[in-house]
């Protein structure tokens, strides 16, 4: 398994490989609060960490309206909170407010203005099987119960993290940097692209990106066979159009277990994953993960 790992962290594209920025704050009692960040832009993800928490008995964080619990990682040293910078947000400042509580059960309150620069998305025209733009009448009842299942399972968030350290590439082959883009089929639908593309041959294996629970493993009209990993904390990752699923639904999977093969199944113009993010609900762009510190 590690000579697998190796080889698919050889395809990674120096896109994901830009620098991590981290910026330090502390709290009115002295607590140190860590955020770490590839930038601050549209689609990101931006991580708080607390490393140390003798003191602390719990922690929140409250970011563009959302409240987003801290949580332990798998060895109990701090508190992490992951947040998704939202695709249509206007640039601007915004506050970040970190609570604290602290052993006498007293809350305490962190702020620091985040300066959220513009991004131009750019724009692709694509030809796919009309029966994905304008769907026949006896699929509409499962594409409404599909997305109901898809925003419940989003809504979910466990309490602790699961993940194993550093967030891995899924799959070998050309990837596209094209999270956000915004996406034309065939000249009458309109979308935007919410992961990244991974082209790859039939068959290949593709590999979870980090340790988690397999909450979702089915046949999806519009995804076709597709995997999705709970990995704490709002965090989650999804893998698309398989052509074989190898895991089941309530499993624990280990970062780097094969968890299905390269397919060509629901909207596609061809064979390829697509690897997606979803952070509380909100699509950020997955090689955003790839720089974050968490071993």
């Amino acid at each position: 398994m590690r000579k697998v790992c190796a080889l698919f962290l050889s395809f990674l594209s120096p896109i994901c490989l830009l620098a991590l920025k981290t910026e330090n704050v502390q709290s009115p009692s002295g607590v140190d609060i860590e955020l770490s960040y590839r930038s601050l832009e549209p689609g990101e993800v931006v991580m708080v960490k607390i490393s140390s928490q003798a003191d602390i008995q719990e922690a929140n964080v409250l970011f563009l309206g959302k409240k987003f619990p801290m949580g332990n990682n798998r060895a109990n040293s701090g508190f992490y909170a992951f947040l998704g910078i939202e695709t249509d947000i206007n640039p601007g400042l915004y506050e970040i407010k970190v609570y604290l509580k602290n052993e006498f059960r007293r809350w305490e309150k962190t702020e620091k203005l985040l300066l959220i620069l513009p991004k131009r998305f750019r724009l692709a025209r694509l030809w796919v099987n009309k029966k994905f733009i304008t769907p026949p009448p006896e699929f509409h009842d499962r594409i409404r119960w599909e997305a109901q299942i898809l925003r419940g399972l989003y809504n979910i968030s466990t309490p602790h993290w699961l993940g194993d350290g550093n967030f891995i590439f899924p799959a070998s082959g050309r990837t596209s940097a094209d999270f956000g883009e915004r996406r034309i089929y065939n000249n009458t639908h309109y979308s935007t692209h919410r992961g990244v593309d991974i082209s790859s041959t039939y068959g290949a294996p593709v590999i979870a990106s980090n340790s988690g629970k397999v909450v979702l493993a089915s046949d999806l009209y519009y995804s076709g066979k597709t995997v999705i990993l709970d990995h704490g904390l709002g965090v989650y990752t999804l893998y698309c159009h398989f052509s074989k699923i190898s895991v089941e639904t309530g499993t624990l999977v280990n970062k780097g277990q094969v968890i299905g093969e390269i397919g060509a199944t629901g909207r596609v113009t061809g064979p390829h994953l697509h690897w997606g993010v979803k952070m509380s609900g909100e699509s950020v762009d997955p090689l955003s993960l790839l720089s974050l510190e968490l071993d």
